[in-house]
């Protein structure tokens, strides 16, 4: 038996979730003549606290130090799949104050009046050529560490140059079978589609585990882009995932090094000014009615991510 699809666009005809492609591709870039130039101010970012794709770029900036240099505004947590993302006065959001926009989809139609896809999060905004730049959180990341260094006020290494083919093929097997795989957990709309990526899930999440047995990053001692791409996820995990997306064989807290690991990335200055719990429980159980009804947002669980980790005297 099939359930109706949260995003019917983005479910194959067997029940799988289909993320749907990026729309703008844009880049801004030091480039000689681009028609994105590095210039600080010119930029807005637009994101949600509650959703990791956007969580990967806020962490970045903040890291890099690019508060002043790139702006933000964050969106209201529920969002209504008809009107999509909004923007209103609350507990961590606001109001556009760079367009005045209502809705983070004026945003795209001011860009490609023809758009007709969802509207995602993040968006990199280009307040003077008035058009998105790039909806990819993979590039604005990348943008932020590289492109923007001039203006960062600490800069820091996230794509070393002698781990980057490592690098690049780890973030594709953590994007398919953690980062994207829990979505299509959660979003599968019958058993046969649901139990695949369960599995791989948690086969992935096994291997990451024995990896940070012998290292305190993914990649050594410094925690590099993987890190914080991995670490999205699994902030979200025990407090939605578990229960929401009905990924339950473990929680990371079951896990010795992940749950350490967890720890340490949340404890590294600034980040934990980054995480919104409220933002992201209200967010998912209020938004996916497809699969919570009813919109009840669960107490729990208690996590006490400021703890310690233990992973100082990990090789």
């Amino acid at each position: 038996m099939s359930v109706k699809a949260q995003f019917p666009a983005e479910q194959s005809a067997t029940g799988e979730f289909q993320r749907q492609g990026d729309a703008f591709g844009g880049r801004v870039s030091v480039r000689e003549g681009a028609l994105f130039p590095v210039v600080a101010k010119r930029y807005h970012l637009y994101v949600s606290l509650a959703c990791p794709w956007a969580h990967r770029t806020i962490i970045v900036r903040k890291l890099q130090g690019l508060e002043d240099a790139i702006g933000m505004t964050v969106v209201d947590p529920i969002r209504n799949d008809e009107d999509g993302w909004t923007f209103r006065e609350g507990r961590g959001y606001s109001i556009d104050p760079i367009n005045g926009f209502a809705y983070l989809r004026d945003a795209y139609l001011a860009t490609d009046p023809s758009y007709r896809g969802r509207v995602t999060v993040p968006v990199l905004w280009d307040t003077q050529t008035h058009r998105i730049v790039s909806n990819n959180d993979d590039d604005i990341m990348r943008m932020f560490e590289i492109d923007f260094a001039s203006l960062a006020k600490h800069p820091r290494e996230f794509y070393p140059a002698e781990h980057r083919a490592e690098i690049d093929k780890l973030n594709a097997t953590i994007y398919r079978d953690v980062n994207n795989g829990v979505y299509q957990a959660g979003f599968a709309s019958n058993q046969a589609a649901y139990e695949p990526p369960v599995r791989r899930l948690f086969e992935r999440l096994d291997e990451l585990d024995s990896r940070l047995a012998t290292r305190r990053y993914l990649f050594g001692a410094v925690p590099v882009e993987t890190d914080w791409r991995l670490f999205v996820t699994l902030v979200r995990f025990d407090a939605v995932y578990v229960g929401h997306f009905k990924c339950n064989l473990r929680r990371i807290s079951d896990y010795p090094n992940l749950s350490g690991y967890l720890r340490d990335l949340y404890q590294i200055e600034g980040v934990a000014e980054t995480v919104d719990f409220d933002h992201i429980k209200r967010h998912y159980y209020a938004t996916h009615d497809e699969i919570n009804p009813a919109r009840i947002v669960p107490l729990g669980p208690i996590l006490d991510l400021d703890r310690p980790h233990g992973r100082e005297h990990v090789a």
